[in-house]
């Protein structure tokens, strides 16, 4: 098995996986879980946005007539869910494959501490070849289920795994230079280097009246993405083998280009941050972080200055205070003090737990 650990991110909407029609779509799904299981066995890190919990809810209650308001529409996502599960289980099973639910918010992601240990999980998973099945936690996010874009989602997931590609299937194939609906006329555009007010302006409404989210929300969502080192490609989910396809580098759909490699974005975002504390560290720590870019370990570690949680921004200085870098802690300021200047293989003896050797990873450092 060739050994790729590219991570890929999969974003199903509605219409893809009703195929245009008011219920699920077994042989749209089966035909799709194909193809990622396919790209699984061939070492790729694969992981699934899925939108349709809404609709599932809908055909396993008999599509009954209910008022088009939040609550309504929370319910059949509160039903339709475990259901959407039951389905992606028995059809993964079909090829002997491994599913994991994932039911997340806009705010778990924000928020730092959650989006640490949403990374986590999702890497675990991937790391036991499980497929990762990511919704919206429909039930109680309020406001993304009214927006309805897990196009967002699905590229907040692929920033935070930095994905080196995210593939958002849609009912479309693609962006085209004009309103392929209204224009017969209207070409393709197979690849978007830069996302200006003018690529904005090409997306439309939702065209099935299924799903929530238009083109717009695929802009934006490729926008986020390609901004954090991301490739993303819209493509119709009818095409055959389309995820195949697109992976041996067929033109498929509209491709946007990343515009920033992502250890460059990441720094740039670290940079922005401002400092919840500080951690000083020794002239060893200081040599190997400048010299060799280092992680950070916990017995170089001096001294802790600030009260922070696990997943905040901090300062790296000397002891003679000039500045070394600033990263992502995977410890809360309570936590280092309690291992500062002990060895990494410690942790588990002092803390009862570990959350990796690192006081902070290299790849979550940046020297100033």
């Amino acid at each position: 098995m060739a050994n790729h650990t590219q991570t890929i991110v999969v974003k199903l909407g509605t219409s893809t996986l009703t195929d245009g029609t008011g219920r699920l779509s077994r042989p749209r799904m089966v035909d799709l879980i194909r193809q990622i299981v396919a790209l699984q066995a061939e070492g790729y890190r694969m992981v699934l946005v899925s939108s349709g919990a809404v609709v599932a809810g809908r055909e396993l209650l008999g599509k009954p007539a209910l008022p088009n308001h939040l609550p309504a529409k929370q319910m059949l996502s509160a039903v339709g869910q475990s259901y959407l599960m039951q389905v992606y289980g028995t059809l993964f099973g079909l090829y002997d494959a491994h599913i994991g639910q994932v039911l997340l918010t806009h705010s778990d992601i924000s928020h730092r501490t959650r989006y640490l240990n949403a990374r986590d999980t999702l890497h675990t998973l991937l790391d036991y070849g499980i497929v990762p099945v990511v919704n919206e936690n429909d039930t109680v996010a309020v406001d993304e289920i009214k927006v309805g874009d897990n196009d967002t989602l699905s590229a907040q997931i692929a920033v935070l795994l930095s994905a080196s590609l995210l593939i958002i299937l849609t009912d479309q194939n693609g962006l085209y230079d004009r309103d392929p609906r209204l224009a017969p006329e209207a070409h393709l555009i197979e690849r978007v280097d830069v996302i200006d007010e003018h690529i904005h302006a090409l997306g439309g409404g939702s065209v099935s009246g299924l799903g929530v989210g238009g083109m717009a929300t695929k802009i934006q969502a490729a926008q986020l993405a390609t901004r954090s080192g991301t490739r993303v490609v819209i493509a119709n989910g009818k095409t055959p083998d389309v995820l195949l396809r697109i992976m041996r580098g067929e033109a498929l759909g509209t491709t946007f280009m990343p515009t920033l490699g992502h250890i460059e974005s990441r720094k740039r975002w670290l940079l922005t941050e401002r400092p919840a504390g500080t951690l000083i560290v020794d002239a060893g720590a200081a040599r190997v972080l400048r010299a060799e870019g280092a992680s950070l370990l916990p017995v170089g570690v001096r001294r802790v200055a600030g009260k922070f949680e696990r997943g905040a921004v901090v300062s790296v200085i000397a002891e003679d205070e000039r500045p070394i870098a600033q990263g992502l802690v995977n410890y809360s300021s309570a936590e280092l003090e309690r291992l500062q200047g002990h060895r990494s293989k410690e942790i588990v003896d002092i803390l009862g737990y570990t959350y990796g050797e690192e006081a902070i990873h290299r790849d979550n450092l940046v020297l100033v």
